[in-house]
């Protein structure tokens, strides 16, 4: 990605498991470009606990599908597309394991200076559901002083 990080990226995600909610807020400094009709997302995310352990995240995002890629010392894929079923693989410290998504909602009110995309999920392991999930993105320019 071209640009440097120009962008605020906020993310807000809720995971429900076993009846309880858990939610993350992130707001952090990325980039932002539409290239092909695609949107694609960037930023570096660190761990709370260790500063030093990262990875980085790029978020494509087209009409129907979002696709996320997580690279670092846990890496992942999520195939995210409206009303689909996909397997994908999640690093974890035991070793991969495929898992199941299904994409409930898709809303991608991304335009070339920002907006926002909010996705619904399903995630399953051996077609048990094991949790609900739940993400908004925002997209804004950095504001200069």
């Amino acid at each position: 990605m071209e640009n440097l990080e120009r962008y605020m990226i906020s993310i807000v995600g809720e995971q429900t498991m076993d009846g309880e909610t858990d939610r993350i807020e992130v707001l952090t400094a990325g980039k932002f470009i539409k290239k092909n009709d695609r949107f694609y997302i960037g930023y570096r995310e660190y761990d709370e606990k260790n500063p030093n352990d990262w990875s980085d995240n790029l978020i494509k995002v087209d009409k129907n599908t979002v696709i996320i890629n997580r690279k670092g010392q846990l890496g992942s894929q999520l195939m995210l597309e409206k009303g689909r079923r996909h397997q994908c693989i999640y690093s974890t410290i035991a070793g991969d394991m495929s898992i199941g998504v299904f994409t409930k909602t898709l809303e991608n009110k991304l335009h070339e200076k920002g907006g926002t995309l909010e996705v619904s999920y399903t995630l399953d392991f051996n077609t048990d559901l094991v949790s609900e999930n739940r993400f908004l993105i925002k997209v804004e320019e950095k504001q200069t002083m």
